[in-house]
């Protein structure tokens, strides 16, 4: 045994429900993550237990995914939506122009119609088909802060932070019966300090990008290779940098590979108009339909200029590129375990929504390089549980304030593009943790429902998603309605609590598009001592 490898992946998306329309252009962030990254990579954990493969990762579900997939609206829109692509691809294989065309035309017909009743089979619930795989041993399954909140701007308002955590926990025992050993913060975002509340909540380890440890109070002797223990006795863990670079670099990482299909050419653009209307937004906004016929070929040339995907050749690549990865990863923890005298551990972590939605091939290699590890005896796979089982003795230090967006800290979360948001967080915290303080022993049903309420808004007001596309310029409009909605739903509610003035049909009204974590209570939004 010469090292371990610890792959963890963060499965999140933000809070999207608008039940008030038929169909939404953002609902489909769900629809497609399911698609093509969660349902792929349970089918892929299927495929490796029923031949023995030993597999382990460590995986996040961020309450706000596992709310949405509670959701009993989305489910009904993720089958109608299902059923439109199923009609999309055999369409497809009609109008198909040559035989390569009809032939991966009738793949994602197959495709769509296993995951559809993958699917079906979970009961329209992904938190079954992850509960079982962490029964039975293969995974380490942890949560995230309730809204995904960036923590490190929030660390003047330990109520937040406290509540924050505290919901993440509650909603993880709600939707999976047990409790997280772990936590996954949201960006990857660590302040001095944090592991206390973490602690208070029952959490074994988080994780933090690797400046995190080479610039904390005390250099780790084994650099970012072995987990650490904060002074709360809460232990930390830290990314590889190696790994990410040789899976997720734009410039040298193997998705780009020019056998890999192209995402950025899609049927939905592709197509006429009227022929393809059914099935993209019905403002007349040309989607993804998730149907590509291309490989990135070259990234040099222009989209219209890309060649037919191949789907052998691209499992081809994806076999090369998981062997080369897996020696990658030998050679690294040789070297390193020539120098430390110990077994490393190797942190890979990634975003779940990379394998599969954004490389498409990404569960094969997933797949492919855990049969490899399984014949090696050097590499061996771990959950972060099993690793802090294997050692007997870790270093006490205090990792540094850091993050794993751009710049390292808490740039992405805070520039001139998204400042304003602050001011509205802010101020509503204050006015949340006032009206919930002086109303404790509040007995009245309905006024109980206004103060729940008012906490919902808030808290879908402090995901970090607002901020981030702010800061990437995508779905900016959306954004920006998200955070006007949620502060505008607050202050009329608790306008309308503070006048005695309580309109019943609005409060049920919101309490249905917002309908995240049906269970919660106000009183945990008052001040904490930590």
């Amino acid at each position: 045994m010469t090292g371990y490898f610890c792959l963890v992946l963060h499965s999140h998306l933000p809070y999207v429900h608008h039940p008030e329309h038929d169909t939404f252009l953002e609902e489909r962030w769900f629809f497609e993550a399911l698609i093509e990254s969660y349902i792929p990579l349970l089918m892929t954990f299927d495929k490796l237990a029923k031949d023995n493969i030993p597999f382990r990762a460590t995986i996040s579900l961020t309450p706000p995914l596992l709310e949405m997939t509670r959701t009993n609206g989305l489910t009904d829109k993720f089958i109608s939506h299902m059923n439109k692509l199923i009609e999309l691809t055999d369409k497809e294989i009609s109008r198909a122009q040559n035989q390569e065309e009809k032939d991966l035309a009738s793949f994602y017909k197959d495709r769509l119609e296993q995951v559809f009743d993958y699917y079906r089979n979970l009961n329209y619930d992904l938190a079954n088909g992850f509960a079982k795989y962490a029964k039975e041993g293969y995974l380490d399954l942890i949560t995230c802060s309730a809204t995904h909140a960036f923590l490190p701007l929030m660390q003047h308002q330990p109520t937040a932070v406290d509540a924050q955590i505290g919901i993440g926990v509650r909603t993880f025992k709600e939707r999976l019966g047990f409790a997280p050993k772990g936590i996954w913060l949201a960006e990857c975002g660590y302040f001095q300090g944090l592991d206390d509340f973490l602690k208070r909540h029952g959490l074994e380890f988080f994780f933090v990008d690797s400046h995190g440890f080479w610039y904390a109070d005390e250099r780790p002797k084994y650099g970012v290779y072995r987990p650490i223990m904060t002074p709360s006795g809460v232990f930390a863990f830290a990314r590889d940098p190696e790994s990410s670079e040789q899976v997720w670099s734009a410039t040298t990482g193997y998705p780009g590979d020019y056998r890999y299909r192209e995402f950025y050419r899609d049927i939905g653009f592709d197509r006429e108009f009227d022929y393809i209307k059914p099935y993209i937004d019905p403002s007349g906004v040309r989607v993804n339909t998730g149907i590509k016929y291309y490989k990135i070929t070259s990234k040099e040339i222009p989209l219209d200029q890309k060649k037919m995907y191949n789907r052998e050749e691209a499992l081809c690549a994806v076999k090369e590129h998981a062997m080369d990865f897996l020696n990658k990863k030998l050679t690294q923890v040789e070297k390193l375990y020539n120098a430390f005298k110990q077994p490393p551990v190797i942190v890979a972590p990634f975003d779940t929504e990379l394998f599969g939605h954004w490389w498409f091939e990404g569960p094969e290699f997933i797949e492919y390089f855990f049969r490899e590890v399984a014949k090696n005896r050097s590499l061996r796979l771990a959950t972060a549980s099993e690793v802090l089982e294997k050692f007997d003795t870790f270093q006490i230090l205090t990792p540094a304030s850091s993050s794993w967006g751009s710049g390292g800290y808490n740039e992405t979360w805070l520039n001139g593009q998204n400042d304003w948001i602050y001011l509205h967080m802010n101020e509503l915290h204050d006015r949340m943790t006032k009206i919930a303080k002086e109303n404790v022993n509040e007995t009245n049903p309905l006024k109980i429902r206004v103060l729940n309420q008012m906490l919902r808004e808030l808290l879908l007001l402090q995901s970090s998603d607002w901020a981030f596309i702010l800061t990437t310029r995508t779905s900016v409009e959306y954004a920006v309605n998200r955070i006007k909605t949620h502060v505008k739903r607050f202050l009329d509610l608790e306008s309308q609590f503070l006048s005695n003035n309580i309109d019943e049909g609005y409060l049920s009204k919101i309490e249905q598009m917002d309908a995240i974590f049906p269970w919660i209570d106000y009183r945990v939004y008052m001040e904490q001592k930590i």
